[in-house]
């Protein structure tokens, strides 16, 4: 069996991973994959036809390189599936539930952020249902789901940036600081919950590494709609709630992209 490295540039969170797992899905020659997302790094593990492999991951346009090829005795790890998929399952609920959340207040409070930020949570728990639902399922049916997600999520994220320029030329009510600043501690501290309960698996898996990933950058997400909140009550102004609403809003169209990207 040979051992092929990779160097990926612009793969560095699981939408990529999966649109690399979906490409050589299939593949009698690959055996296994190996996936390092902090050094964008990917281990093929294949018996021969390295050319047509390399030629399937160079089509992905996601700036690949080889680096180096060896024979190897290697055996490949075996993962615990059943574990990872219980913690995944139990981060997928708790996103799904603050997704509800933020978005009935958002919309009740007048809240872009906490909106745009429902949409985030959303936006995870979409990624975390595809890796669950589309195991042992047809190369098919795995874009089939991406499809339809990434749609969903592109659909709703555009909505909503069309909703923040318009508030932004019209005049409208301040929003309510209040339930914002609540709402967001709530979901901050829900993706800390799930943080630790990730990072306590100690996986090294790189779908599991991926959503430690996004969970952390959720939390930087929902101490930004605390900011604005706070600017909000300072500033009796809807700009700051606006602003943090766009650019999550940004954040979620660009996931979706990469979920489309996965359809291809």
């Amino acid at each position: 069996m040979d051992k092929s490295t990779f160097k990926i540039q612009h793969m560095d969170c699981a939408s990529e991973e999966n649109m690399v797992r979906m490409k050589l899905d299939g593949v009698p020659a690959v055996k296994g994959l190996e996936f390092d997302l902090l050094n964008r790094r990917l281990t093929v593990f294949h018996a021969g036809q390295l050319p047509s492999i390399e030629n399937l991951i160079n089509e992905l346009g996601l700036g690949s390189s080889l680096l180096n090829t060896e024979s190897t005795e290697q055996e490949l790890a075996v993962e615990d599936t059943k574990g990872q998929s219980r913690l995944l399952w139990q981060v997928l609920w708790i996103n799904f539930g603050f997704f509800v959340l933020e978005m009935t207040t958002g919309i009740f409070s007048k809240s872009m952020g906490l909106v745009a930020d429902s949409l985030d949570m959303l936006a995870d728990a979409l990624v975390y249902g595809l890796s669950l639902f589309a195991v042992g399922s047809t190369v098919a049916r795995k874009k089939n789901i991406a499809k339809a997600s990434g749609y969903f999520q592109l659909t709703l994220a555009v909505i909503g940036f069309v909703e923040v320029v318009r508030r932004f030329i019209g005049n409208e009510d301040l929003p309510d600081f209040r339930t914002m600043i609540v709402v967001s501690i709530l979901a901050l501290i829900a993706n800390a919950i799930c943080l630790y309960l990730l990072q306590r698996s100690k996986s090294k898996e790189a779908h599991m590494q991926a959503t430690m990933i996004f969970t952390s950058n959720d939390i930087i997400i929902n101490g930004g709609v605390i900011l604005a909140g706070l600017l909000v009550l300072f500033t009796e102004s809807s700009l700051p709630d606006l602003i943090v609403g766009a650019i999550v809003f940004i954040i979620v169209i660009r996931g979706a992209t990469r979920i489309l990207n996965l359809a291809k």
